[in-house]
């Protein structure tokens, strides 16, 4: 990958937003030839999209917690991740190497809630959880060194 390009993508990874107009000004291209370059690196999947970032807080969801996940029956399917893709709770499903085979990330309203979604998770999937309440986030969704 040229370094321009790694210069870009690192622009979009901490402002989405950028205009073209300011990204050619910071990577001293023409207007034109960035839009070319965040085109080709769309076409490549380089850059999968672009997305507003949420402040849980503000939108009632002020609970985060970790949830890892094994199967009851270890003979069972590996299928969890589309078992419980209806459940909008879950951020994130990361297949892991450990004991657990997924580790979820979940935003909630409430302990009560994270109980619901609990339930909900071991219904649907037919597995045991292991619970991880976040107390804190001092750093989250940070660009990756390009």
């Amino acid at each position: 990958m040229e370094e321009i390009d790694r210069q870009i993508l690192v622009l979009l990874a901490e402002d989405g937003r950028m205009s073209f107009t300011d990204l050619a000004r910071e990577t001293g291209l023409s207007v034109s030839a960035v839009h070319q370059r965040v085109r080709r690196l769309q076409k490549r999947g380089v850059i999968r999209g672009f997305s507003a970032q949420l402040d849980p807080d503000e939108i009632g969801l002020p609970m985060t917690a970790f949830i890892s996940i094994k199967p009851i029956d270890p003979a069972a399917p590996d299928d969890a991740p589309e078992r419980l893709a209806h459940l909008t709770a879950i951020e994130a499903c990361h297949s892991v190497a450990g004991e657990e085979n997924y580790i979820l990330k979940v935003r909630v309203s409430s302990p009560s809630a994270l109980e619901e979604l609990l339930q909900q998770i071991r219904s649907s999937a037919h597995v045991n959880t292991r619970t991880t309440i976040v107390l804190s986030t001092p750093y989250e969704g940070r660009a990756p060194e390009v």
